[in-house]
Order: C-alpha cells, then structure tokens, then sequence
C-alpha cells in the first residue's frame, strides 16, 4: 500500500490569509500588525517594531489503539470538524506536555481507557480548513486499563474490525492510515518508554 502523509480537504494551495484568524496587535510591543507573507509563510508584521509573528500548523496527535484485528474509533461531537463522523481518539499537544502524555490524555478523555504507547506509525500534515492546519504524530496503543466508554468530544466509541470497510470518517488521513497499518503490519518506531505510559 502506497504511503500519504498530505491530506487536503480544500484546495490549499489558495491564498489563505483573508481567512485566517490573524494577530491584530505585536505580542511585542502593542502596535497594530499587517497581515501578509514573510519568506514563504502567513505572517502578521508589526507596524511598530517590525516583529513578525508566524502562523504555524497546530501540533496534534492521533491514537490507533488496537486489540487483535480490532481498533477503536469515536464518533465527534464538533461544533467546527466532523460532527457526527468517526475518526481515532486524536486532539492538540498542549504547549506544557510532551506528544506522548497529550496522547494518554487525548485517550483518556476520549475513551476512559488508560493506554500505554507503542510505536509511531506516521506523521501526516492536514490541510483541514484555512484556519486549521495540523501536523499529526499518528501513535499506536495498547489499553493498560478501563472500560471503552464515550468521553470528551465524543458521542460514541467503538471497537471495529478491519474488514477494509469504515464508516462515515472524519478525516481521510484516520482511514489510510487504519488500512496502511493492518495491511502491512508495519509496527513502527520504538517510543521513548518512559513518557508512554
């Protein structure tokens, strides 16, 4: 099965800017900023001191927790993407936590299940929305503990077997990556153990 790792659910290659949640004022000194693109990126520059202020994807994680030739997936409660659609327990790093614990966390809040992960199988890139790009480390995952209920943001989980066949998903880059995994039980890179339980 051939890899993706660049899903686009809108033509991103457009400019973008007008749709973009921009900075108004410098987090520097205050001053207004201008929108615009500053050696190849959206930015903001200050009118003030000059400062630019970057717009960057949102770093992100996604879980495949798996159980034999099953895998689990929840069903979104979204006012922006995939409302009632299905997808792997994913969601933002937060700026104090490493990938690994917001991956726990995401799970756990998701889920209820305590997990421990296993191995990085992908880093995909999501053109999801003008103002939402995200770069995803895609994880695997084995329950520690727990019962599989829904959690935050999700109105339902449940185990799937892989039979090639999904139902409504959320993101393009869930099912690729779901059939990737168990068509060529590629298992991934070794994780640093002492953040992934």
């Amino acid at each position: 099965m051939k890899v993706q790792q660049v899903f686009s659910a809108y033509p991103h290659q457009t400019d973008v800017v007008n749709e973009i949640v921009m900075p108004r004022f410098c987090s520097r000194c205050g001053s207004s900023c201008n929108p615009g693109h500053a050696e190849g990126g959206i930015s903001a520059r200050c009118t003030g001191c000059d400062f630019v202020q970057y717009i960057n994807p949102q770093p992100a994680i996604a879980v495949l927790i798996k159980r034999g030739n099953e895998f689990v997936l929840g069903k979104r409660i979204s006012n922006s993407l995939g409302h009632g659609q299905w997808c792997m327990p994913c969601g933002y790093v937060e700026y104090h936590e490493d990938y690994l614990s917001a991956a726990i966390r995401e799970v756990k809040e998701e889920t209820t299940l305590e997990v421990r992960i296993t191995a990085i199988i992908s880093v995909v890139t999501n053109y999801l929305k003008p103002n939402v790009h995200s770069l995803v480390t895609v994880l695997s995952a084995e329950i520690l503990s727990g019962e599989i209920q829904p959690g935050d943001g999700m109105q339902e989980v449940a185990w799937f077997p892989y039979t090639g066949q999904f139902p409504e998903m959320a993101f393009a880059a869930d099912q690729h990556i779901i059939s990737r995994y168990f068509e060529t039980e590629l298992m991934g890179a070794p994780v640093d153990a002492f953040y992934a339980q």
